[in-house]
């Protein structure tokens, strides 16, 4: 029960559409008495009309039973179609405000606590954990609850005619629909709950071999890899085998308490018949539609065999939404406004950073004057990322602060800050979307017009003319189908739109040709006027003019400024 209690916040969010969940539930409801409805009244019906021709002197109606029928059996298709149409929109809402709400949550979380596990863990909770979900309301709240109404609703029904026939099939069907909820959950509970942590080291083992290829075959550890790739198959196969049986024996039981149910009925109806109590076309309509409960009830076995599943989704997700950073939960202010697009400026006051038990920096302290270019260059792994991610507050410095106009930025929105900074990461991160989608990332309201403007800049314009779709190209996933220069280009484009008055360029030339570096340093010199900025490379070459550059160089306690 404690464990059902991760359940808790989900269950509030699907509360917030509970007026489509209650007409999916009574579209489920309409389509099991529908299929109710069809057995019994045709039972009743080939039954009666067998008697009434066997009987020379027999008179049945068979327009009024036969109308029944044909009402039934358009009702149940159409409320079927209907069920499911309906019920897998709601779903698919339902998995879109799941995904909206992690999503952001996890936008809020700094860079430190990211890295607290890999991209595709956090993928894994963003796609497959929230799919995990969908099970709750389409198979674990809604089937068992029309299931029971069924039941009992028959079993009223069939009381009408033979009262013992009533308690029979409460006694028989109610701790049938325990065993196949109630039963199959505990059964199936630690195979299921143990699948998802189980599915996701797996998907991280593929990630990994694919991704870590040439190192893994360079080291002589690809066959490690892949026999504890194979290890984690095994389990989960293992576990999925295991399931497989449980929710097969669980079947198993439902189908043969349908038919314990259904003889018991008959049985009761054939002695009600023979003292004439019922008829014997009543007698058939009440077994025919003890077979048809199992409509209700034959789905229950799978989907609480995987209940733990659900369960465990749910408390990995909790256990992410708790995930507090000093990025979230503060009462936080705006980046403080420049005038008239003055530059800011930008300080690092007695910075202390630490990854780990490597220390990177150690009361590193740097002024950069607002309109000044300040190019920090060094080895790869000395910590000049780290500056561009201290100044848009990716995570704070375990002791000093960096300032934004003389604001610490621990008391400024990030969202905030980040509106007023430009900053070309390390990487050329592109979506799988449009040349211009992924330029007006930037700036979403620039005209086609700006775009093509600042494709010119970053020297891009006439090969984008020479595409079939223009701007409509499609950059394939993470920009595949560009070149690396290319790609590059598209990202420093998009910083350029933004037209922020605080810029950060990390490596803004690599990946170029030596005459298109040359022309962009050109452009770059123009455009940073009038701009603070901090500029990343590995030497002065790779940077475009700068006011002072400094050398980041190993220290006894981290990494260390000095002036060239």
């Amino acid at each position: 029960m404690k464990a059902l209690m991760s359940l808790r916040p989900w269950l509030g969010l699907l509360a917030e559409r509970r007026g489509r969940l209650l007409i999916g539930a009574l579209l489920m409801l309409a389509t099991l008495l529908s299929a109710l409805g069809l057995l019994t009244l045709s039972g009743w019906f080939i039954t009666a009309t067998a008697i009434a021709a066997a009987s020379a002197s027999g008179y049945l109606d068979v327009f009024t039973p036969g109308s029944g029928i044909r009402f039934f059996a358009v009702s149940r298709t159409g409320s079927r179609y209907l069920e499911r149409l309906y019920n897998h929109d709601t779903i698919l809402r339902l998995l879109a405000d799941l995904r909206g709400r992690v999503f952001a949550g996890l936008v809020a979380l700094d860079a430190r606590t990211l890295a607290g596990a890999r991209a595709s863990q956090w993928l894994n909770r963003l796609t497959a954990d929230i799919d995990t979900l969908d099970n709750l309301y389409l198979r674990l709240l809604a089937p068992p609850l029309v299931a029971f109404i069924s039941i009992v609703a028959f079993a009223a029904f069939a009381a009408v005619f033979l009262p013992v026939a009533g308690v029979v099939l409460l006694a028989i069907l109610l701790p049938l629909g325990l065993v196949a909820t109630a039963g199959c959950a505990c059964w199936g509970w630690q195979a299921s709950h143990r699948r998802v942590d189980r599915q996701e080291r797996l998907r991280v083992r593929a990630i990994e071999q694919v991704e870590g290829l040439a190192e893994l075959s360079a080291y002589q550890a690809l066959d490690t890899h892949r026999r504890h790739w194979q290890r984690e198959e095994q389990a989960l196969l293992d576990d999925q085998r295991l399931l497989g049986r449980r929710t097969a024996t669980g079947n198993l039981v439902v189908t043969l308490g349908i038919q314990l149910a259904t003889v018991a009925v008959l049985l009761l109806g054939l002695e009600a018949f023979r003292s004439g109590a019922v008829s014997g076309p009543v007698m058939v309509m009440l077994a025919l539609g003890t077979l048809a409960v199992s409509e209700g009830l034959a789905n229950l076995p799978m989907a609480f065999t995987q209940l733990g599943a659900t369960v465990r989704a749910a408390e990995r997700l909790n256990t992410q939404a708790e995930l507090k950073t000093p990025l979230t939960g503060a009462k936080l202010q705006d980046a403080p406004s420049t005038s008239s697009g003055a530059a800011p400026s930008l300080n690092y006051r007695n910075v202390e950073v630490v990854h780990g038990s490597r220390a990177v920096f150690s009361d590193l302290n740097l002024a950069i004057e607002p309109g000044q270019r300040i190019g920090i260059i060094g080895a790869s792994g000395i910590g000049k990322s780290t500056l561009a991610q201290l100044a848009v507050r990716a995570f704070d410095p375990q002791r000093g602060c960096v300032e934004f106009s003389h604001q610490d930025l621990a008391a400024i929105a990030p969202e905030s800050l980040r509106a007023r900074i430009g900053y070309l990461t390390q990487r050329s991160e592109l979506f799988h979307d449009t040349l211009a989608a992924n330029l007006r990332m930037g700036d979403p309201d620039a005209s086609d017009l700006q775009l093509w403007d600042v494709l010119e800049r970053v020297e891009l314009k006439t090969w984008t003319e020479a595409l079939p779709e223009g701007l409509e190209t499609w950059v394939g996933e993470q920009g595949r189908q560009l070149s690396g220069g290319q790609a590059r280009r598209v990202a420093l484009a998009r910083v350029m739109l933004r037209n922020s008055p605080l810029v950060i360029l990390d490596e803004p030339l690599s990946g170029l040709d030596a005459d298109t570096a040359a022309t962009l340093k050109a452009t770059l010199d123009g455009w940073l006027a009038g701009r603070t900025a901090l500029l990343l490379g590995h030497d002065r070459l790779a940077l475009p003019t700068c006011d002072h550059y400094w050398q980041l160089m190993p220290g006894e306690k981290g990494s260390v400024l000095a002036k060239t």
